[in-house]
């Protein structure tokens, strides 16, 4: 899969590329397909950067949600939340905050365990934070996922910021709960159940 990006957002996508290539030996995290940023001028006189990663062939969790219409079974919730946290559980340990979890940055592949038919695997690190990085800093992400400090950080000053692995679980807390949850109250105001 080749993920592409002007010449102005290169750092990100160079961030993206470091990040899979760290965790290149983990079943959690998308893998780079080749080590390199690929740099390419198109007739338009802009310059365009790329890099390539393993095809996720049966998309990522926001078409699985808008597949099912919303109405993700339990179990599915369940073991979605489980593989992302293992994802997140490697990237905290080594120090890395993933800034912009959401859906759409959740691949889906065919599962490799007998009887279980898909994985899921973290990517969209371009806005990362990296263990070296000034952990003062707070760093865009998809304001629907963002914790109240991230979006205001005026408001929130000192201890009260979230910063570091609270923010990656402030995300994580928002998209499948609102799944699951929505999925429960609607099938409970009609008297059907998973």
């Amino acid at each position: 899969m080749k993920k592409t990006s002007t010449l102005k957002h290169s750092e990100n996508l160079e961030r993206e590329l470091k990040t899979m290539l760290h965790f290149h030996a983990n079943p959690s995290i998308v893998q780079a397909s080749c080590p390199h940023l690929h740099f390419k001028f198109n007739t338009k006189s802009v310059t365009l950067c790329y890099i390539y990663m393993e095809y996720a062939s049966l998309g990522n969790l926001d078409k699985m949600i808008s597949d099912s219409r919303g109405r993700l079974p339990e179990d599915t919730v369940r073991r979605a939340t489980r593989m992302i946290l293992q994802g997140l559980k490697a990237l905290h340990s080594e120090g890395y905050v993933h800034c912009d979890l959401k859906p759409s940055n959740v691949f889906v592949f065919p599962s490799n365990t007998p009887g279980e038919p898909w994985d899921l695997k973290l990517t969209g690190f371009g806005l990362s934070k990296e263990p070296t990085m000034d952990s003062s800093l707070l760093f865009p992400g998809n304001t629907e996922y963002m914790p109240p400090e991230a979006i205001a950080p005026k408001t929130f000053i000192g201890p009260d910021r979230l910063i570091g692995p609270a923010r990656d679980r402030n995300s994580l807390k928002k998209f499948p709960t609102m799944y699951f949850v929505g999925n429960l109250l609607e099938n409970t105001k009609r008297g059907k159940f998973i």
